[in-house]
């Protein structure tokens, strides 16, 4: 088994395939079948699964910039995401705020021009 890095020249995304060979016995010559495990982060160079699967041999990948998939990483992802999330309601809640300044203000500002019109 052998891990396979792949570039595609049209989106520039590496791919990266688990390559297996074997030997056909009826004609006598060597084969190989892939698969896909998932394709290269450019920023982080980790390996991002295209689609579940049920496990990564992590220990072949180890050598090739592999990612790991222990209890640790997944909570600290799942922090990092509440933490996100958090900061987008936070987010939210001010923007609906500066809107309702901002219509305060236009109403404000309509008051006054019509009280200098007059």
């Amino acid at each position: 088994m052998a891990i396979i890095k792949q570039l595609n020249k049209k989106t520039g995304i590496t791919y990266v395939y688990e390559s297996h060979s074997y030997r056909d016995k009826d004609t006598k010559q060597p084969r190989s079948t892939r698969k896909l495990i998932g394709r290269i982060d450019d920023a982080t160079g980790e390996i991002i699964p295209t689609r579940k699967k049920k496990t990564i041999n992590t220990t072949s990948l180890e050598s090739e910039n592999s990612i790991t998939t222990s209890n640790d990483d997944v909570s600290v992802s799942l922090d990092i995401i509440k933490e996100k999330d958090a900061i987008i309601t936070e987010q939210r809640r001010q923007i609906a705020s500066l809107l309702r300044e901002k219509e305060n203000f236009a109403k404000e500002l309509e008051r006054l021009v019509a009280k200098l019109n007059q």
